[in-house]
């Protein structure tokens, strides 16, 4: 039985409803197996690392949170703003505001880690395509040390996490439950993954804290291969769609879009720490809206490693944005300057150097391979 409103253009993505275990014990299926993901699938003995094992990465290392800022002052944008600056007038201050906001960004990667996981799970429940299945499954593995690692990182810097924003925890409810595969591989393994990247590859530039920076390479080693999988979804499906089908998936990538682009770690869901400073929540939140213009998020997105830059860069490189929405981005961005870039992403050359890293310590007895971010 198909899954309702799936769009479905390749047999590598032919997808059951989650509780049809029947199809999967079709006999011609078994023999039907695409090669389409095996070289994502070997690749995953380049880029193993334990977060158990102290060899790969050691959540002993300290800092003190108290006076070391985890991040530049820059990053915070509550603190370019007169009133918060000249209310936390010392550097631990500042420090700790710092380090506890930031808290929420990494609570949210973890959430969007959980996410993740339980979404590659589900594909495991519907794709019939074995190599597809094995693929998903291979990345529910990945998503889960993912979990462990953000939790151990977490629990090191902070004691435990704090509650994920009701806007993406709906976003990741809709997605996880959602029976299409399209809206799974756009919403979650282009969109969500796409976010993670450019997030990692700003973690990774700009962290002070080097166990923080080792644990944004570890996890953009896997994160860049599953990056691929939707790469190769968009390179066999796209081109195929009727105008009305492209609608459709243009529309839900937008939307997901805009959710996260507009809600994401919102200074709004921060009202609890400004108070815990001493700080009225109502003009923190007023004087970040003055300075938070289109033309302030514009300027943002011009680096190459802005989130919402590399979503938007993800969704033209997939022949997603077309006439209809290319103006909604292009308030953001250069939409020509990004075509210009070609494929390669800001992530890349960060995930390459971190599997050289863990090829090293894996394959100690034997001749190190060239590094490739696999895709077809």
């Amino acid at each position: 039985m198909a899954a309702d409103g799936n769009i479905t253009k390749d047999l590598i993505y032919d997808a059951v409803a989650p509780d049809d275990f029947e199809s999967m014990l079709d006999l011609d299926r078994y023999n039907g197996r695409s090669t389409a993901f095996d070289k994502i699938i070997s690749a995953t003995h380049d880029h193993f690392w334990d977060p158990l094992d102290k060899k790969y990465i050691d959540f002993d290392e300290p800092w003190d949170m108290d006076n070391q800022p985890l991040v530049p002052e820059e990053l915070n944008v509550a603190l370019q703003t007169e009133y918060v600056s000249k209310h936390l007038n010392t550097p631990s201050l500042r420090a700790q505001f710092i380090n506890k906001s930031l808290l929420r960004s990494f609570s949210s990667i973890l959430h969007g880690e959980q996410g993740a996981l339980n979404l590659s799970a589900s594909l495991c429940h519907v794709l019939l395509d074995q190599g597809a299945q094995e693929y998903a499954a291979n990345q529910t593995r990945e998503e889960a040390r993912h979990v462990t690692a953000f939790a151990k990182y977490i629990k090191a810097r902070w004691g435990r996490p704090v509650e994920c924003t009701k806007v993406l925890q709906d976003l990741l409810v809709d997605i996880i439950g959602s029976p299409e595969v399209y809206k799974k591989i756009i919403g979650m393994q282009m969109l969500v993954e796409g976010l993670a990247m450019g997030a990692f590859a700003t973690f990774y530039q700009k962290l002070n804290d080097p166990l923080g920076r080792k644990l944004m390479q570890l996890v953009m080693t896997d994160e860049a291969f599953h990056h691929k999988f939707g790469k190769i979804w968009a390179d066999r499906t796209i081109p195929k769609l009727t105008a009305q089908e492209h609608e459709i998936i243009e529309d839900w990538a937008a939307h997901c879009f805009q959710v996260l682009l507009f809600n994401l770690v919102s200074p709004s869901e921060q009202r609890d720490l400004y108070e815990e400073f001493g700080l009225d929540p109502d003009k923190v939140l007023e004087e970040i809206q003055l300075l938070a213009t289109d033309e302030a998020r514009r300027e943002d997105m011009k680096e190459s490693t802005n989130i919402f830059r590399v979503l938007i860069k993800t969704l033209l490189n997939a022949g997603i944005i077309t006439d209809r929405t290319r103006a909604f981005y292009g308030m953001y961005v250069d939409m020509e300057e990004l075509k210009n870039e070609g494929d390669r992403m800001v992530g890349d050359d960060i995930a390459e150097e971190g599997i050289v890293y863990l090829q090293a310590i894996n394959f100690k007895e034997r001749a190190l391979k060239p590094v490739t971010i696999a895709a077809e």
